[in-house]
């Protein structure tokens, strides 16, 4: 999946998979992390954010099921 650079202290990189609604993110740190059944609106509004690592952290963190892949 291809991953945007993002200005973020939390977050270095994003991604997403419309067809399978799959955002993908890669933490300043290194770690990789896919989040499942992500809509489309969920991340656009991360794009959008003032502070992306913030709304990480409180919208899509704890509320999307997620697998650690690297």
């Amino acid at each position: 999946m291809h991953r945007q650079p993002i200005e973020s202290s939390v977050l270095a990189e994003v991604g997403y998979d419309q067809q399978r609604r799959l955002l993908e993110v890669k933490l300043v740190g290194g770690a990789v992390y896919q989040y499942l059944d992500v809509p489309a609106r969920e991340f656009m509004a991360l794009l959008a954010a003032d502070s992306s690592g913030r709304h990480y952290n409180t919208k899509i963190k704890p509320n999307y099921e997620y697998r650690q892949v690297s």
